[in-house]
C-alpha cells in the first residue's frame, strides 16, 4: 500500500500534485492500493472545502485511490501508543523548558558541536515525575543501534547511535509530532513505500524507530524526491488558466524521469517510469515548457472536443481553435481569441469608413466556399484594395489587426459570417 498525504490548510500546489502522480504510478506498477491521507490535525489552520477541492483535482487527473483516511481520527491511536511506550519505559516525560533547550543549543553552537538532547529527564525518579506540575513533552528513548533506511532515490541511509537522540513524540499540548503521527499512521495503513518530498528525509529514521519500538517488524521503504524549485503554483489556478490535466501530468512526470517521447499520457508512464532513474538534482517548474506541452496536448484533441473547451460543440470551431494554437497555448487564451471573433469589434478611427463599407458588402454577399473568391468579391464590390482591404477584413473577421492566416480563419468561420459581421 502507498499513500499520498495532504494538509487542507492551503491550495494543492504543483509540487504536491507531482508527489500524488508518482505515488499513483508506482502503486499501479506494484499492483498495490493507494490511500489518500488528510493530515488535518491542525484544526485552527484547516480551510473549509480544501479537502473536497483536492480530491476533485485528483479525480480530474485520473488518480485512483482505495480510500481516504483522516489523521485526526487516528489521534486515539497516537495517544494510546505514546502511553504504551511510557509504560514499557521506551519513552519518558521531559520537563526541560524551551528556554533551557535553546540555551543548550546555543552552547553546542558556540562549541561548534551538533546539538543532541542530553537525556536529562530520561532517568528521573518516579516521585519527581508524579509530583512535577511543570509542562512536559514525551520523548522516545534513542536507539542504541544503527538505524538503516532504504531509499530508492538516495540509496541506503544509516544513522549510527552517536547521531541519534531521544526526540519528542508528543508536544506539551499532548498532540503528536509529525514524525510520531506519520510513523504510526503508515503502520496502521500497512504502507510499504513512502514517496514524498526530500524535506522529510530526516523524519524517516525517526518514523522507523517509532515503529520498531512498538514492535512493528515490517520495514517501510522510502523515496525522497529532490525539491522542485518554484513549485508553489496552485494547481487550481493552472487549471483555471486553461492547462489540461493530461499536459500537467505529462510535464510533471518529465521532471522526474526522462521520457522515451516528449508527449505521452499518464497511463503510458506506468510502463516505463522508474524511481531509481529520478535525478538527485532539484527540478525547476518552467511555465514555458508546460505551455509548449499543453499546446501539443490541445493539438491532439479531437476538433469537436476541443471546440467544447472554447464554448462550442462544432467541428469547424474546433478547427478554428487549432488554427489559433499557432499563437495560443491554453484554453483560456483560445477562448479569448475566438470570443473576439464573435464580439463587437473595436475599430480604429482611420479604418472605420472602409470597415463600414466592407461590412455592408459582406452582409449582401453570397456564400463563398474559398477565401480567395470571398476576398475578390469584397474588393470588386467595395472598391477597396491592398493593405486597407486586408486590415479591414482581418478586423471584421477576427477583432484583431494581427493573427494567423486570414484564409485559414475564413475557412473555419465562413458558416458564421452572419453572426460575425453584424
Amino acid at each position: 500500500m502507498l499513500r499520498f498525504a495532504f494538509s487542507p490548510t492551503r491550495d494543492m500546489n504543483i509540487g504536491d500534485l507531482r508527489i500524488a502522480i508518482l505515488n499513483y504510478i508506482v502503486s499501479k506498477q506494484r499492483d498495490e492500493g493507494l490511500i489518500v491521507r488528510i493530515e488535518d490535525m491542525d484544526k485552527e489552520r484547516n480551510i473549509e472545502q480544501k479537502e473536497e477541492e483536492m480530491l476533485g483535482i485528483l479525480g480530474l487527473f485520473g488518480i485512483e485511490y482505495s480510500h481516504v483516511v483522516h489523521q485526526s481520527q487516528n489521534f486515539r491511536f497516537h495517544a494510546a501508543m505514546a502511553l504504551q511506550l511510557l509504560l514499557e519505559k521506551k519513552a519518558f516525560n521531559c520537563f526541560c523548558s524551551p528556554e533551557w533547550l535553546e540555551k543548550k543549543r546555543e552552547e553546542a553552537k558556540s562549541n561548534n558541536e551538533p546539538y543532541r538532547y542530553d537525556d536529562a529527564c530520561a532517568s528521573l525518579p518516579a516521585e519527581l515525575v508524579i509530583d512535577n506540575e511543570n509542562p512536559f513533552t514525551v520523548r522516545i528513548k534513542k536507539s542504541q543501534e544503527s538505524i538503516a533506511i532504504k531509499d530508492h532515490i538516495n540509496g541506503e541511509m544509516i544513522l549510527k547511535p552517536q547521531d541519534l537522540e531521544s526526540f519528542i513524540i508528543m508536544s506539551e499540548n499532548k498532540r503528536p509530532t509529525y514524525s510520531f503521527a506519520c510513523g504510526i499512521d503508515d503502520m496502521l495503513g500497512d504502507i510499504s513505500l513512502v514517496i514524498r518530498d526530500e524535506e522529510h528525509l530526516s523524519d524517516a529514521p525517526k518514523e522507523d524507530w517509532i515503529r520498531t519500538s512498538l514492535g512493528y517488524q515490517k520495514k517501510i521503504e522510502y523515496a525522497h524526491l529532490p525539491p522542485m524549485q518554484d513549485s508553489n503554483s496552485s494547481v487550481k489556478l493552472l487549471l483555471e488558466e486553461g492547462f489540461l490535466p493530461s499536459a500537467i501530468a505529462n510535464y510533471l512526470i518529465s521532471t522526474a524521469n526522462k521520457p522515451p517521447k516528449e508527449i505521452f499520457a499518464l497511463q503510458e508512464a506506468i510502463g516505463w517510469f522508474s524511481l531509481e532513474n529520478i535525478s538527485k538534482s532539484p527540478a525547476r517548474f518552467d511555465i514555458d515548457i508546460l505551455k509548449h506541452i499543453n499546446r501539443e496536448h490541445l493539438m491532439m484533441l479531437d476538433v469537436k472536443e476541443l471546440s467544447r473547451y472554447v464554448g462550442f460543440a462544432d467541428e469547424e470551431i474546433g478547427k478554428l481553435a487549432k488554427v489559433y494554437l499557432e499563437e495560443s497555448s491554453t484554453t483560456k487564451e483560445l477562448r479569448s481569441k475566438i470570443g473576439a471573433i464573435f464580439a463587437p469589434k473595436d475599430i480604429p478611427e482611420e479604418l472605420k469608413e472602409s470597415v463600414a463599407v466592407i461590412a455592408s458588402v459582406i452582409k449582401k454577399a453570397p456564400y463563398f466556399y474559398r477565401y480567395e473568391e470571398f476576398e475578390k468579391h469584397i474588393m470588386q464590390e467595395s472598391g477597396i484594395k491592398g493593405e486597407n482591404l486586408l486590415k479591414s477584413l482581418r478586423l471584421l473577421l477576427t477583432g484583431s489587426e494581427h493573427g494567423p492566416d486570414i484564409a485559414a480563419v475564413y475557412q473555419c468561420v465562413k458558416n458564421y459570417i452572419g453572426e460575425i459581421v453584424k
